[in-house]
């Protein structure tokens, strides 16, 4: 390919890239799409480079019409993309991407519980950055403590289920715990280097060392005694407990947390995928601090609390000669309502307080899901709050809104008549008939149609008894869609009325209150389970039956459910 060629791909992909982002192109997300388009460049990313930069300080030289113009003119087929991005709300642009070939984010989940509402955060920024800048989303399984917070073999397929189901496209899969020969190498390296070094110390007596700024008295020994100490991590000559992989900070750190940080140890615990294949396995910032520049991460979006594991790891990356990716550091995302902690839900679980992963006290992206949460609503939530490092709470009410905005137009309606009592309307003398519409703002979705035929002038119907409890003798009632009564006897278990009127305009004047129904000896056994984990027993219209799981449809005056079940009948209660 010659500079001509290259320059005129440039061009295009600068052009285009100027129209997304407000008239102003970058060189990364240009090079990373030259070089995805033509991999044989990357032995030339230096003249590449040189070249691209030419190009877009030229294209953000023009106005943003002369932009747009080029590119509805000479790249028509890119300038819906460019109009898309353009409406959507985006996330800021991140910083310094000109570092890096190619924009890669990861996000770095431990497999040892469900996935929550925190953690769409990351993925949602992680996926939508990598399509922006044309780039790489891996998800890497972070599976090395099989003591402590033990992976569960199963929550390996749920992650990928949920993060399938937020809408995000997963490029790259890694799973660490199949990667710890990686780890042992670099290991032998840092303590070749003089970096590392094997610590049999007691660990308060290390404590008290590293508190005190000193070296303890394993640090200076040599490199050919740290390998030895280190091949009997691995023979079993040390048990548990007895030897740890350290790398060498500054013992004068401000922050004690820094110095001489714990790197890998003897963890003896059944791994679910490993068995007891290995027995010295790597800690958190050992494994990360590795891994991410052997993924050529770019990108390291992820909680606040991280800040002193940067630390940490910046020394890493320094005894190795790497370079650091950018970190984005984000604030806790709290919930309203919902458990999020894997830790509590998990014992919850095994003390049997929660159902399992998916109960819907817990806020975990399962149980949302089975509540009725689109998608498309966590999205947009996420994109509002955006990469900030300012902790925030979502209230149930906000995403409720948003939720509510999106299902709306797609959900049927239908009556549930929830712990029914008997309804006798006397004075009903002719058959009424009741045209619902599956949805009122959609009349061709058709209707549900009922007809009540009285018996010795009188017509039976159920009610829910959260009406039935309201209802005072001598007032109208409008029952939905069908005729207005006037309430004449109530007991316990039955309500009787008699027949007022047609019109429903005549009960609006009357401020009467109206009510859904159901024709007596009509409906389906229907069950809908509560945010608090109650069970709302009743009947439902005969047409729920014919729904199908996982479609979402309103209960009319009850609120928003989805379908679990069409058959027996089980819906999950979403929102008003």
């Amino acid at each position: 390919m010659e500079g001509d060629e290259i320059r005129g791909t440039a061009l295009k992909h600068a052009v285009h890239n100027a129209a997304t982002h407000e008239g102003r192109a970058q060189v990364g997300p240009v090079m990373g799409r030259i070089m995805a388009e033509h991999p044989e460049l990357r032995q030339r990313v230096a003249e590449v480079k040189d070249i691209i930069q030419l190009v877009v300080a030229e294209v953000n030289s023009w106005s943003l019409e002369r932009q747009r113009e080029m590119l509805s003119k000479r790249w028509p087929e890119l300038l819906e993309s460019a109009k898309r991005r353009e409406e959507k709300k985006d996330l800021p642009p991140l910083e310094n991407v000109d570092r890096f070939e190619e924009i890669r984010t990861r996000f770095a989940p431990n497999p040892d519980g469900a996935l929550h509402l925190g953690s769409a955060e990351p993925i949602v920024f992680c996926d939508e950055y990598a399509r922006v800048y044309d780039g790489k989303f891996v998800l890497r399984y972070e599976d090395t403590s099989p003591n402590v917070k033990a992976p569960i073999l199963e929550v390996y397929d749920w992650i990928r289920e949920d993060i399938e189901w937020l809408g995000a496209r997963v490029d790259e899969v890694y799973i660490q715990s199949e990667r710890l020969e990686i780890y042992y190498d670099h290991a032998v390296k840092l303590i070749s280097l003089g970096a590392a070094y094997i610590c049999t110390c007691d660990p308060m007596g290390f404590k008290e060392l590293y508190m005190a700024k000193e070296a303890c008295p394993c640090r200076d020994q040599p490199a050919e005694v740290h390998t030895e100490r280190w091949s009997r991590m691995l023979d079993g000559t040390y048990e548990k407990g007895e030897a740890v992989l350290r790398i060498k900070t500054d013992l004068n750190h401000p922050n004690p947390a820094v110095r001489d940080w714990p790197a890998m140890r003897i963890a003896t615990g059944t791994h679910p995928r490993q068995g007891n294949k290995y027995r010295v396995w790597p800690l958190y910032n050992f494994s990360c601090a590795i891994e991410d520049p052997e993924m050529k991460i770019s990108h390291i979006i992820r909680g606040k609390e991280h800040e002193v594991n940067t630390t940490r790891q910046r020394f890493l990356a320094r005894h190795l000669g790497w370079e650091f990716p950018e970190i984005i550091n984000i604030g806790r995302l709290g919930l309203e309502v919902g458990v999020l902690s894997k830790s509590k839900i998990r014992k919850g679980i095994e003390d049997g307080v929660y159902s399992g992963w998916d109960d819907p006290r817990l806020g975990t992206l399962r149980s949302l899901r089975r509540r009725g949460l689109q998608p498309e609503a966590i999205r947009e939530i996420m994109i509002q709050v955006g990469p900030k490092p300012i902790n925030a709470t979502l209230s149930w009410d906000h995403i409720a809104s948003v939720n509510r905005r999106i299902i709306e137009p797609k959900a049927d309606r239908y009556f549930f008549v929830d712990d029914p009592v008997a309804l006798q309307v006397e004075g009903a003398e002719k058959s009424h008939e009741a045209r619902l519409p599956l949805h009122p703002d959609y009349p061709e979705r058709g209707t549900r149609e009922y007809t009540v035929r009285p018996e010795d002038d009188r017509a039976s119907l159920i009610v829910s008894q959260g009406d039935a409890s309201g209802l005072i003798k001598g007032s109208l009632v409008r029952l939905m869609g069908l005729l207005n009564v006037e309430v004449t006897a109530k007991t316990s278990g039955q309500v009787e009325a008699r027949y007022h009127s047609k019109d429903h305009l005549e009960a609006r004047r009357a401020e009467a209150p109206f009510i859904h129904w159901l024709p007596e000896g009509v409906g389906v056994e229907a069950r809908v389970v509560m945010p608090d984990a109650s069970v709302k027993q009743g009947l439902a219209e005969p047409g729920c039956v014919g729904l199908t799981a996982g479609e979402m449809i309103q209960f009319e005056r009850f609120g928003f459910v989805r379908v679990d079940s069409a058959d027996p009948f089980v819906a999950y209660y979403a929102h008003r």
